[in-house]
């Protein structure tokens, strides 16, 4: 049948071109079309049952009420299996399997029979295993099997010899503990990975696989083979969305879990003064005010996360990082001096690192090891301690349902505080309810005698919420003089070796009771670990625990997590990269390195960032990419500020008068390029190569300030004023709609046009405080043109009556202009102010999205200390100052008074610290500012 719409008309020579706006082929109208053609009933004309004189024809008249019959009963029954879903489709898309359509093992049990059902009534044809031709890779994998399967029962045949030939072939093999034998570690020397396996060993030449790697790799996009991170093979993403699932499990229902083994390990022994000296050279403890805190931390029951910085040279800082103190064990003796004593005992500290800074911390701390006196040991524990790192409603349980506190024997001590603290928290749904950075450390038993697990019942008595909230108050672990076992590398190992192999696992399992675990063995490994619930500064969001263990027992306990099924439903989910800077992003904390570009590992982490940007922006074609240049920022501003694509912090330092010509080359050279000049392949490569190059090189012309130091100079400029180099993290978040994204730039409020910081100020002030909308009041008829009657008009309720509706879409017609809106000033509206000046630039946006959990648009940026900290000619504020001659808008002195007051006005209004803390945030690329407000983070 001909598309009527394809016939020329007449007088016309061609076809008329095919419409695609209706968009015909989406899947929306495809659905619609098939429900539309299932419910359509045929029907037949009752001129068919006539004759030609007009007579009735019985015959011809049932069998037209025949067909339509028919017809109606075809129509119900294609109607109903329009609208219903075949079985596989009823599955959650993260069980859902590609061959779930023709394969029936491939649905839950609970849906087999009806995929059994459909399939037969459609003529699909089952897969069966046993009938599918092999394929080469498949018989090579028979041949394998059927070949070790050989061998097995050979050498099984003579281990039963052997035995019958002693005499005792009755008795079954005795388990014996093999012998570990504990090589000592090197110190002050970088470790290196153990050797992987054979059939692994070619796939780990310039990097390392987590331990849980395998897992990650069927789930997730990983780092590419030849371009690793950190020099580990790290999840970047997961392969389905994960977005919203991830926020929910993060934060209402469930739990997220990271595999954080890629986080370096330091352990340092010696002295306690010694080891002091060593952390205050690094910077630990700068700023330091609850003193109880800190002799909990040294006491070995409290985690600290401080920064360290370099000891000589600028002194700049590096990283943040997580210390754990080993408790001590026991007290002096009455006839011993305690003094000498804890002088003379040498004490254990861990030392958790960022992998992109560890080289620098680890230099810096082997230089000042050497100088201290009793010598410090160092000691590279990366690849023999990893960690767990789950947040979330769901996460203790998760953790309690994985590590059981091994049961102690006769000949040992008493029961250890901190197993017994740690199975008394069945109720706790937020880490943060406890002792902020509190540490538990205790030995648990193998998870995988417990697999697979089984839901963990909260105890259901009256007085448990009583018990846990004494256990939270009194906090018993604080009185432990234990040492941890993870910090003893005899332990670790030990641990390590003794794990069982699955099959022996399998074995035990095998031989115990039907729905019950096999009984505990005097042989079991003993996994040495620590925990510690970490506490975000800001009140509100959930707390996270960090696990320490040996790294070999890394997987078994993530397998017992991952597999937990939680009594809110569902199981945990796993986090990579991307989800861990989610999660730090909507409880408004930086994630470092990324939001950190001031530190080494930051600003390398920004010039990788930048070139990738820099390579997505000169792929595209020249009319679909953004014209920095022939940006209108308002009045004469024309030109993006600074390189577009980056976050440009020598543009806003005024270090380099123009932008660096390594990064620019290529968009100066293709804007440069005109219709008539060919594109040379072979020069845009090396340009490419050459701006690479150039970005690798940069050195950093910016210095990170942590919050403490940035919260001293806020409060006290006058002290230790900032220098130009100095930036600082803050947390953005958006007083109206939108978001902003990476490379955003954050101006504060016009400080030399007094008009448009007035402006902006009215903005800010009709947002938070907004005026209270207008009551159903009468409209006098007998004068329209009154301007009560305009006033009330343009803000009508919406529940009120038809005619004064109708009178107000009159009214709104008619005097567009004067109609006002409840709301504040909206971008597009002409009176919208344009955006502050490129001198008003304080910082840019590293990372910005939109919060779910907010609700609206946030982001984590860095701004310059020496910009926002008022120097000594800026203490007069811009409202009070001279109006410039620049400032065209003002053309009278009485005019300028009157602005000076006015901004006045609104700023006592708001207040002297909201206002020091507004800014706007501009889009890089867009003309449109949007009002925020900053914290330090």
């Amino acid at each position: 049948m001909t598309d009527q719409s394809l016939i020329p008309a007449a007088g016309q020579k061609r076809k008329r071109p095919q419409d695609f706006s209706k968009a015909s082929n989406s899947t929306r109208n495809t659905k619609r079309a098939k429900h539309i053609e299932a419910r359509t009933i045929l029907t037949q004309a009752s001129d068919k049952a006539l004759n030609r004189n007009g007579t009735l024809d019985v015959s011809a008249f049932v069998k037209a009420r025949e067909f339509e019959i028919k017809a109606m009963e075809e129509s119900m029954g294609a109607s109903k299996r329009s609208l219903s879903s075949r079985a596989f489709q009823q599955v959650p898309n993260e069980l859902r399997r590609r061959t779930a359509s023709h394969n029936v093992k491939k649905v839950p049990k609970k849906l087999r029979k009806r995929a059994a059902r459909e399939m037969k009534e459609d003529n699909t044809p089952p897969m069966i295993s046993r009938r599918r031709k092999a394929t080469a890779h498949m018989r090579l994998r028979l041949q394998t099997v059927d070949r070790l399967q050989k061998m097995h029962a050979q050498a099984k045949k003579k281990r039963a010899e052997a035995r019958e030939q002693k005499g005792d072939g009755s008795k079954p093999e005795k388990e014996v503990t093999p012998a570990v034998h504990i090589r000592p570690l090197k110190k002050n020397v970088l470790s290196k990975p153990e050797q992987p396996a054979a059939k692994f060993r070619k796939r780990q030449k310039h990097k390392s696989w987590l331990p849980t790697h395998v897992y990650h790799a069927k789930r997730a996009h990983m780092t590419e083979p030849k371009h690793p991170l950190w020099r580990f093979a790290i999840p970047l993403r997961p392969t389905e969305k994960s977005f919203r699932k991830t926020h929910r499990a993060g934060s209402l229902r469930g739990c997220v879990a990271w595999d954080t083994s890629y986080m370096s390990t330091i352990g340092v022994t010696g002295v306690e003064a010694s080891l002091l000296g060593l952390l205050r050279g690094l910077g630990v403890g700068e700023g330091a005010t609850s003193s109880n805190q800190m002799a909990k931390w040294r006491a070995g029951t409290r985690s600290w996360h401080a920064w360290v910085r370099e000891r000589d040279g600028e002194r700049t800082w590096i990283s943040e990082v997580d210390i754990v103190w080993c408790v001590q064990e026991g007290s002096p003796t009455a006839s011993e001096n305690p003094s000498t004593t804890i002088e003379k005992k040498k004490r254990r500290l861990l030392v958790r690192v960022h992998p992109s800074a560890f080289l620098q911390v680890w230099t810096e701390a082997l230089k000042i090891a050497k100088m201290q006196r009793p010598s410090v040991i160092v000691e590279d524990l990366r690849f023999e301690i990893g960690t767990i790192q789950l947040t979330g409603p769901g996460s203790t349980e998760a953790l309690l349902a994985a590590l059981q506190p091994v049961t102690k024997t006769s000949e040992t001590s008493a029961v250890n505080a901190c197993a017994e603290t740690w199975t008394s928290l069945g109720l706790v749904t937020n880490p943060s309810t406890l002792p902020q950075n509190a540490v538990l450390g205790f030995n648990v038993s193998d998870p995988r005698l417990r697999y697979p697990p089984r839901t963990v019942k909260p105890p259901a008595s009256d007085s448990a919420n009583d018990n846990l909230l004494q256990v939270l108050a009194e906090w018993p672990p604080d009185k432990v003089k234990t040492p941890q076992s993870i910090f003893d590398r005899t332990a670790r190992l030990t641990a390590s070796r003794l794990l069982p192999s699955q099959k022996a696992i399998n074995r035990r399992k095998g031989e115990a009771l039907p729905g019950e675990f096999p009984s505990p063995a005097p042989t079991d490994p003993q996994i040495p670990v620590l925990l510690v619930a970490s506490r975000s500064p800001i009140c509100g969001p959930q707390g996270s625990w960090t696990l320490y263990l040996p790294w070999k027992c890394v997987l078994p306990v993530w397998y017992h997590i991952m597999h937990y099924p939680l009594s809110t439903g569902g199981n945990p989910r796993f986090g990579c990269l991307e989800e861990k800077r989610q999660i730090a992003f909507e409880q408004g904390l930086p994630w470092f390195p990324g939001d950190y570009p001031g530190t080494p590992a930051g600003w390398e982490w920004e010039l990788k960032e930048r070139a990738e940007r820099n390579a997505d922006w000169e792929k595209r074609p020249k009319g679909k990419r953004v014209a920095w240049e022939s940006l209108e920022l308002g009045k004469t501003k024309k030109g993006e500020i600074g390189l577009g694509s980056t976050c440009d912090w020598s543009y806003l330092l005024n270090l380099n008068s123009e932008p660096d010509p390594t990064i620019a080359s290529q968009a100066i050279t293709k804007e440069s390029t005109t219709a008539e000049e060919p594109a040379n392949p072979a020069r845009n490569t090396r340009e490419n190569s050459k701006g690479a190059e150039g970005i690798e090189n940069l050195p950093c012309p910016i210095h990170q300030v942590p919050l403490e130091q940035a919260a001293r100079l806020l409060a006290n400029p006058k002290h230790i004023p900032p220098t130009s180099h100095d930036i600082t993290t803050v947390s953005l978040t958006l007083l109206s709609r939108g978001h902003p994204v990476t490379c955003a730039r954050i101006y504060r409020l016009p400080t030399s046009s007094p008009t448009l910081r007035s402006q902006w100020l009215a903005l800010a002030a009709s947002i938070l405080y907004p005026p209270k909308r207008t009551q159903n009041i009468p409209v006098d008829t007998s004068n329209r043109n009154s301007t009560s009657n305009n006033k009330i008009l343009a803000s009508l309720p919406r529940n009120e009556s038809h005619p004064l509706r109708t009178q107000h879409t009159a009214f709104s017609l008619l005097h567009p202009r004067e109609t006002a809106t409840d709301g504040p000033l909206q971008p597009g509206n002409p009176a919208y102010p344009c955006v502050p000046d490129a001198e008003d630039l304080i910082g840019f946006v590293t990372t910005g999205n939109y919060d779910l959990g907010l609700g609206k648009g946030g982001a984590i940026g860095n701004i310059a200390l020496a910009k926002v900290v008022p120097s000594q000619q800026q203490q007069q504020p811009p409202s009070m100052r001279t109006v410039t001659e620049d400032d065209d808008s003002l053309t009278t002195d009485g005019q300028g008074e009157a602005m000076r007051r006015e901004i006045a006005g609104l700023e006592t209004k708001m207040g002297k610290k909201m206002v020091s803390r507004l800014c706007v945030v501009r889009d890089a690329g867009q003309t449109v500012g949007r009002l925020a407000k900053w914290e330090l983070v």
